[in-house]
């Protein structure tokens, strides 16, 4: 449902980004909602992904995909985060 880019940071929080296109979701509902859900979704997951600055891109299947999927996907994108976060830590 999206496309998740992250870089390490030198700080110890990380930072999130949107960039939700309006041609991929036409209504602007449906861009606050994407909006909405991809905050929501860092803020409960913020303290496990570390120092990285990310920025969120959607696909267009997000505009018609229910809020359960929604935050399925951005738990997928989420692990995957702290994963790398985790081995940047590991390297330093």
């Amino acid at each position: 449902m999206f496309i998740v880019l992250y870089q390490q940071n030198n700080r110890d929080l990380p930072r999130l980004g949107m960039a939700i296109s309006k041609r991929k979701c036409s209504t602007a509902a449906g861009r606050n909602r994407l909006k909405r859900v991809i905050r929501e979704s860092f803020r409960l997951n913020r303290d496990k992904i570390g120092g990285l600055d990310i920025v969120v891109l959607n696909r267009s299947a997000a505009a018609s995909t229910n809020n359960k999927a929604l935050y399925e996907s951005l738990g997928r994108h989420w692990l995957k985060c702290q994963s790398e976060s985790v081995k940047n830590e590991r390297q330093e």
